[in-house]
């Protein structure tokens, strides 16, 4: 079996997200159990806006665009949070998935969660959850970081992440880059999201017409053969024990004067063509 394609797609604005991405694309390639791709989502203020924010230039990574999505096996995706919610960049992505909606094209695959506020308040776990319509009306499964990284309990410093997904504080004025504790549950993330992705791969298999297909058929013929041997065998034996009680039966009526003792013996005789006709009257019934 091949290995997962896992895309890393983030949108990043002053590079606090670009930052986490590297470290969760990492954390997938450490395994070696799966493929990893980097994309950055197309960013939709002017370049006018932009200078303004005093946000740096965007790095030179291909964008992701929405029909490349289906080629990915399993996507975690990265972005700061918009009082609480995603950015418009992000959301322009998806709005532009109508098609893959209508086609059911990303139905089962799963996805996890990154990302950045301001301060350990803005947005840690609300980011990602009011994300969640999203991936539900796609039917996308929706993988959580859990405290999968007990230092995520740690109240006495300042630490971003949070069940949802990892993530990062930024500070109010974008000054704080991401921690070393904060890019190493990053890679974590990635790691534990492989996982989840090759379990999901390997139960996705589709078979192989001309080798496990045959094999399966060659298995389901046997068993099938299997089947009507034993249901053969019980007509045998269920034919017998008919014909043995209706012989007793005649005997018993012989010997109270339905039936000359004679006929007993002739009809404990007919069993032989009465158990073959049933039974292949049965096998016919099997095959209709």
């Amino acid at each position: 079996m091949s290995k997962p394609k896992i895309f890393v797609i983030y949108y990043s604005t002053y590079g606090h997200v670009h930052t986490l991405a590297q470290s969760v694309l990492k954390g997938i390639l450490a395994t070696n159990q799966a493929t990893a791709e980097l994309y950055q989502i197309a960013e939709t203020l002017s370049p006018e806006t932009l200078e303004k924010m005093h946000a740096p230039d965007k790095p030179n990574i291909p964008e992701i665009t929405a029909e490349k999505l289906v080629e990915a096996d399993a996507i975690l995706l990265g972005f700061p949070t918009r009082y609480g919610m995603a950015p418009a960049q992000v959301k322009a992505l998806f709005d532009s998935t109508g098609k893959l909606w209508a086609e059911g094209a990303l139905i089962g695959k799963p996805v996890g969660l990154f990302f950045s506020t301001a301060s350990q308040h803005g947005g840690q776990e609300a980011t990602a959850f009011t994300f969640m319509p999203h991936l539900a009306h796609h039917g996308m499964i929706f993988v959580p970081l859990g405290y999968a990284d007990k230092r995520m309990s740690d109240n006495g410093v300042v630490l971003g992440g949070s069940p949802w997904g990892s993530g990062t504080v930024a500070g109010p004025t974008g000054d704080r880059v991401p921690s070393a504790v904060e890019l190493e549950i990053a890679e974590l993330q990635g790691k534990k999201f492989v996982e989840v992705a090759v379990k999901l791969a390997r139960r996705n298999v589709p078979t192989d017409v001309t080798t496990g297909g045959a094999a399966s058929a060659g298995a389901g013929a046997g068993a099938g053969a299997g089947a009507v041997g034993a249901t053969a065998g019980a007509a045998n034996a269920a034919g017998a024990t008919n014909d043995t009680t209706n012989a007793a039966t005649d005997t018993a009526g012989a010997a109270a004067g339905d039936k000359p003792a004679g006929d007993a013996s002739q009809t404990a005789e007919q069993p032989k063509h009465g158990r073959i006709g049933r039974l292949v009257a049965r096998l016919k019934g099997m095959f209709v």
